[in-house]
């Protein structure tokens, strides 16, 4: 789980704090989830994007799945694609740009960081998709190069549809734990005679 900024680091601090993130689907988030326990090995963190970075929050999880749940039914399926390998200077996280879909993961942000949910952000949110953190004695050119190397040979195609919110829970550093997955509301399609 990251922050809009590039990450928290994965230690105690984050114990049950609550975020609410769109997983990848298959088979993009599958290649995403090999290629970052490739850059830093010993990462299981499913491919996503943040679209509340991790919080502190009194409610109760099922309030809070209750909330998301209202939220989700309001705003529709979107199109979303991943651009390219980028830093986050100030943290050191490689992560990969959102080059379509970014104003919809925006509003969705404005929109669910009220009520419940609300909490003031460490930094600007920026939407992304985190592929190496926490480098600790790996050298962070190396893993760049070959983070950017890997995407570069990835024959996939780079978009997809978003079409569910999830809320998470810390459990212990590195770990969150799904609580409820919410769909968004249908695309409506536009017919022509």
């Amino acid at each position: 789980m990251e922050s809009s900024s590039g990450g928290h680091p994965a230690d105690a601090s984050l114990a049950g704090s609550y975020a609410v993130v769109a997983y990848i689907p298959e088979p993009l988030g599958g290649f995403l989830n090999a290629m970052r326990a490739e850059l830093v090995p010993g990462c299981t963190l499913r491919s996503h994007v943040t679209i509340l970075p991790p919080r502190r929050l009194t409610a109760a999880p099922e309030d809070l799945a209750g909330e998301l749940a209202r939220f989700s039914r309001e705003i529709p399926a979107f199109e979303a694609a991943l651009g390219e390998v980028e830093v986050f200077a100030s943290t050191g996280v490689i992560y990969l740009s959102v080059a379509a879909g970014r104003q919809a993961f925006e509003q969705a942000h404005r929109a669910l960081n009220h009520g419940l949910f609300f909490a003031e952000n460490l930094f600007p949110f920026h939407p992304h998709l985190t592929v190496a953190q926490n480098l600790g004695a790996l050298p962070f050119e190396q893993v760049l190069e070959q983070a950017r190397r890997k995407w570069r040979d990835c024959v996939l195609p780079r978009h997809f549809l978003v079409e569910e919110f999830t809320l998470v829970r810390n459990i212990s550093p590195g770990c969150w734990e799904d609580l409820a997955t919410c769909r968004l509301a249908p695309v409506s399609l536009l017919r022509t005679a």
